[in-house]
């Protein structure tokens, strides 16, 4: 079995498995997560691999880590992820890409991912739930963190911290590529 047809397999049975324990119908979901209904069925049925987007929704949805929506060895004592079991989120043509190293569900979803972004690539992101929070540090390059519509710049060396429940974006628009270390902390869901 490839890694891809895996991890669909693993969404598949995971998004099932927390629908039901939050006790969410298939519309219930939808609804939460702003996905439609079929969308929410060819995900559990294994039949396609959704976008970042999507699959980042209907986390935020469950309120859980995308690491919990994806994952298919839960419950072991210590958990070692090597970089070849990190999971590629999000790339571009260019070579920019997010990479989920390891997360976690101890007093709420915590996520941690490695980011390079290429001189003039972007990622959006729709608002997270209330009282998720993002911390990064950039390592290289000089990151435009874009929260609310508001720029700020991150140089190498320099840490940020911010309230996700906005729009928000990484934009790289230096000549030298980014390079990130980003944590998020979801809260449990209700």
């Amino acid at each position: 079995m490839s890694d891809l047809d895996q991890l669909t397999q693993s969404l598949a049975r995971n998004l099932k498995r927390w629908r039901g324990e939050r006790g969410f119908t298939l519309d219930a979901l939808a609804t939460r997560a702003g996905v439609s209904r079929g969308m929410i069925i060819q995900i559990e049925q294994a039949r396609t691999n959704p976008s970042v987007g999507i699959t980042v929704k209907l986390a935020d949805a469950l309120g859980i880590s995308i690491t919990t929506l994806l994952d298919h060895e839960q419950g072991v004592p210590v958990r070692l992820v090597t970089p070849e079991r990190a999971v590629r989120m999000w790339s571009t043509e260019a070579g920019s890409h997010a990479t989920l190293l390891v997360g976690t569900e101890s007093r709420g979803p915590l996520e941690l991912w490695s980011w390079l972004l290429m001189p003039g690539d972007a990622s959006t992101s729709d608002p997270h739930p209330a009282g998720t929070t993002e911390l990064l540090r950039v390592t290289a390059g000089e990151l435009t963190l874009v929260v609310g519509g508001a720029p700020h710049p991150v140089p190498a060396g320099t840490s940020a911290t911010f309230e996700a429940d906005v729009p928000h974006a990484y934009r790289n628009d230096g000549t030298t590529a980014v390079e990130m270390t980003m944590a998020v902390s979801i809260p449990p869901a209700r």
